[in-house]
């Protein structure tokens, strides 16, 4: 009997919260906002077609090309406008629940390989603002590939409904990026960037125990999330001698391994680095300098 009462009371507390329509507040969408944001946030570094797709469009956010971790291979799915495989269908609220929830059209939760636990800090302007960009996209019939896990697909299903424990035990907080005001705009900015959209601290701050970030180690580095090899640190970047002020990390960011930075056009930051050369120079400049805060 307690048995039960416990598993219906881990039910209960594990179902999706997502936000109702009536939440929306009146927004007249920015495409190109929206396309400086999709770029930030690399959302075709990560939606790419399958590498063996030689007819794909390698331009468009597809899907398919597998992420492998050591919890399992995952696919990032379509996110094209096709109303069939993509997201063509979703409406506003339904985009910003998936984005800065984790929680589906269907009602369920997704697994945080998508980064929304960063992409929450995003106001949802700016969501919807992506939103309006990526709705200008070509469609592409994609169908979506199921995560490759250990023990199969009925176990991702209820692991689907358990990430609402896991949300809580990560102390998940869809609460929207607050401004620091001993900081400058530039800072705030580049804070903004950094932490929402630009979702830099999924790969280089460390894990706590319940695999969520540690934000007590925010940006010290730790094991790569495809569990080969580290992640660097980004604190301390001009005592440790990496870049000499932000003008110094900014044109890094913009020009990489062609001006001699190490490390900045290969690897896992290739694709980090060619997205934000494409940024205009102030967004550069605010990531930089919020970066080069961090001791």
């Amino acid at each position: 009997m307690a048995g039960g009462v416990a598993a219906t009371a881990g039910w209960v507390i594990a179902a999706p919260d997502p936000l109702p329509a009536s939440a929306l507040k009146p927004h007249t969408a920015s495409i190109e906002n929206g396309k400086r944001l999709y770029t930030t946030a690399g959302c075709l570094s990560c939606h790419l077609p399958a590498k063996d797709n030689k007819q794909a469009d390698m331009s468009l956010p597809s899907g398919g090309r597998v992420l492998k971790t050591p919890a399992g291979a995952f696919y990032p799915p379509n996110i094209t406008p096709d109303t069939e495989t993509g997201i063509g269908g979703w409406t506003g609220i339904q985009f910003i629940n998936a984005v800065k929830r984790g929680i589906s059209p269907d009602g369920r939760h997704y697994l945080p390989a998508f980064p929304y636990a960063s992409y929450s800090k995003m106001s949802d302007a700016d969501v919807l603002d992506i939103k309006a960009y990526m709705d200008t996209l070509k469609p592409v019939q994609a169908e979506n590939r199921a995560a490759d896990l250990p023990l199969g697909l009925p176990v991702e299903t209820a692991m689907r409904r358990g990430l609402g424990i896991w949300k809580i035990a990560a102390g998940f907080d869809p609460t929207e990026f607050v401004k620091d005001t001993s900081k400058d705009d530039i800072w705030n900015k580049g804070a903004y960037l950094v932490q929402g959209p630009g979702h830099c601290g999924e790969c280089h701050t460390p894990r706590d125990w319940a695999m969520a970030m540690d934000t007590s180690r925010w940006m010290a580095g730790g094991p790569h999330p495809e569990g080969d090899g580290k992640v660097p640190s980004l604190r301390n970047l001009k005592s440790r001698g990496r870049f000499k002020d932000p003008g110094d990390l900014a044109t890094a960011l913009e020009f990489g391994e062609t001006l001699g930075y190490d490390k900045m056009s290969s690897g896992g930051m290739a694709a980090v680095q060619t997205n934000m050369s494409k940024l205009p120079a102030e967004d550069r400049t605010a990531i930089a300098t919020y970066l080069m805060s961090l001791e």
